[in-house]
């Protein structure tokens, strides 16, 4: 219709496709109302396109979803065909964010972690995603999990379908109420991670840095810089691989991270502590004050 009926007129290009006026009218006037209902989507997607060329509906969905935007596939669907944005390839180099600018300009000096030599235990705490495979094999999910440098402590973990913010929140949060079992809190203390996009996103930083009073230690070449998170992740799963292999959803994978958890940080043994477990090294260390000890030992 929008290509022929200037040239040949209304009247004729709806005869001529069989489309009678009334139901032409009718779905054009829903198309306004559908454009005047969802036009606040329309900055946020192209956003998200801008910086994603290659994104479907499926990867639009989460980005929207922490954007404050939580529509469902349906709508978002249709505003991607309404629009013609599910065709766009956008040009050009993106802009950075903020910090991801800052980390530019100031390369190296944004990892705090290379001049520790040793750090003092509860100090530096070390985070990434890795994946999970359960279900046979057949289905995957992702951990984050925040360990503690000097006494292998894990305190705070969180296991989901995507490796988002959210994600990282909930383990944050779960680290953040862990010290506070024990007395103690995240002000001043160190968490290292890449420059993943989450890790540069504001509701992280303003998280870490605003909320809980922590410092942000960047690596400046991915795992390379951040090789006892990536031991951490080689050997739990590798020692678990059988175990979450065998759950059979997300809800039994969270459980049996949990129990790895609390088997991590209450027997585990590890050679860099004497072949202590974090927890018995931390006990034997006396690095908490000891009205907390009885706690951290419940809480494993």
């Amino acid at each position: 219709m929008k290509a022929n009926a200037q040239t040949y007129g209304l009247n004729a290009t709806l005869d001529a496709i069989g489309l009678p006026k009334s139901t032409w009218y009718y779905w054009k006037n829903k198309k306004v109302d559908e454009e005047e209902k969802h036009a606040h989507l329309r900055a946020p997607v192209i956003e998200i396109l801008r910086d994603n060329s290659s994104y479907g509906y499926r990867r639009i969905l989460p980005d929207l979803k922490e954007r404050g935007y939580p529509v469902g596939e349906t709508v978002l669907r249709r505003v991607l065909r309404m629009w013609d944005l599910s065709l766009q390839r956008w040009a050009g180099k993106p802009r950075p964010s903020v910090p991801r600018g800052i980390l530019a300009k100031e390369g190296n000096g944004m990892n705090l972690v290379v001049g520790i030599e040793k750090p003092e235990p509860l100090q530096v705490f070390y985070t990434d995603f890795t994946t999970l495979e359960y279900a046979n094999g057949n289905k995957k999910a992702y951990l984050m999990a925040l360990v503690d440098d000097a006494t292998k402590w894990a305190i705070g973990w969180s296991v989901g379908f995507r490796p988002n913010t959210e994600l990282a929140l909930e383990a944050l949060s779960m680290a953040s109420a862990t010290l506070a079992d024990v007395g103690l809190n995240l002000d001043g203390r160190i968490i290292h991670h890449d420059q993943d996009s989450v890790y540069t996103g504001y509701r992280w930083l303003r998280a870490v840095l605003i909320k809980h009073r922590a410092r942000i230690s960047f690596s400046e070449n991915g795992a390379k810089g951040n090789t006892s998170m990536e031991s951490f992740n080689g050997h739990f799963k590798g020692e678990n691989k059988s175990l979450f292999y065998d759950a059979a959803n997300i809800w039994e994978l969270e459980r049996a991270v949990a129990q790895q958890m609390r088997y991590y940080n209450g027997k585990r043994r590890h050679s860099t502590l004497g072949y202590l477990a974090p927890m018995c090294y931390i006990i034997k260390e006396e690095i908490l004050p000891q009205p907390a000890l009885g706690l951290a030992v419940q809480s494993t």
